[in-house]
């Protein structure tokens, strides 16, 4: 199910270049990372899609409604946590939370219930009676999350939730986020330049940079990049090198992977596989050369590579 669906999605302010170009993509349902630098559009997409920014060009849809048509049934269903602080001087955590709630339609007494409900989830329970503008910047972040699942949304967007937190305070929001999704069945769109934190989460992410839509892909295609293999080899690597070519197969010095395999007297080398070819075909090669291959194992990536391989940005980092 895709949750969100965009098409020509395009954003401009005043004179300047557009802070969406032509976007058209669409998110899956789950955790979904929305990736990109700074700049890159992804809080300009979301305010688009929440109906906060109206004036675009394109359609753009959230659960099946449309964002300029069915504004308030959307707030109804979804939830957003922004990234700088929202909240209304001199109120308690309790008394914002279910201020909050009412404004989504939540009677005043089940409000106050849900209020009571989501701030003890998220970790506020013993500050519920502080005022919000007495909580440290990691209590504001949960107090965020708070308002933004008072009235049990179906989705939620996080505009960067673990800004300005301590690493034990990020391990515990990282919880909540994933406790979200596989526990309560809720959809969560993450937005993020913190890839790590998003790999840890994310079934999927979306990649956004100068505000177009550069691709989407599962977290799970991760576990191998398909078409790449790692290998250590000891022996004359041009004669294998010749004899993977006429396989066309590509072979080109692991440069990650030198000093590991010098120190056993080997050399360290990435292959290129195209369709058809496997393991079977090096093997192959390497014997018909008189190579042995002491490695052969899938190219692994994480995310961050992933991430500057789309961009095209490998070569100047």
């Amino acid at each position: 199910m895709d949750v969100v669906e965009l098409h020509g999605l395009t954003k401009s302010y005043g004179g300047r270049p557009p802070a969406l170009r032509d976007v058209t993509m669409a998110i899956p349902g789950g955790v979904v990372g929305l990736l990109g630098p700074t700049g890159a559009g992804k809080s300009t997409l979301i305010q688009c899609v929440l109906g906060l920014l109206p004036d675009f060009d394109g359609e753009a849809s959230v659960l099946g409604l449309d964002v300029r048509r069915d504004r308030r049934e959307i707030r109804r269903r979804v939830g957003f946590m922004p990234e700088s602080d929202a909240y209304l001087p001199r109120m308690t955590g309790i008394q914002a939370v279910r201020y909050l709630g009412q404004l989504t339609g939540l009677p005043r007494n089940e409000a106050l219930r849900r209020a009571h409900e989501v701030l003890y989830h998220v970790g506020l329970g013993e500050a519920i009676y502080r005022q919000v503008k007495e909580y440290s910047t990691g209590m504001r972040q949960r107090f965020k999350l708070a308002t933004s699942l008072v009235h049990d949304p179906d989705l939620v967007f996080l505009d960067e939730p673990l800004s300005g937190m301590d690493p034990t305070g990020r391990e515990e929001l990282l919880d909540l986020i994933r406790d979200l999704a596989r526990s309560h069945g809720k959809h969560v769109i993450w937005s993020s330049h913190i890839l790590p934190d998003v790999e840890k989460v994310a079934d999927a992410v979306v990649v956004l940079d100068k505000g177009e839509f550069h691709g989407r892909f599962q977290l799970e295609e991760l576990s191998s990049d398909r078409g790449h293999v790692r290998l250590e080899i000891e022996g004359e690597a041009a004669g294998f090198a010749a004899a993977l070519g006429e396989a066309d197969i590509q072979l080109v010095p692991d440069a990650a992977g030198a000093a590991e395999a010098e120190s056993s007297g080997r050399t360290a080398w990435i292959a290129t596989l195209p369709p058809g070819t496997g393991g079977a075909d090096v093997m192959r090669c390497a014997h018909e050369s008189d190579v042995r291959v002491r490695r052969l194992a899938p190219v692994v990536e994480n995310l961050e590579q992933v991430f500057m391989r789309i961009l095209g940005r490998e070569e100047s980092n």
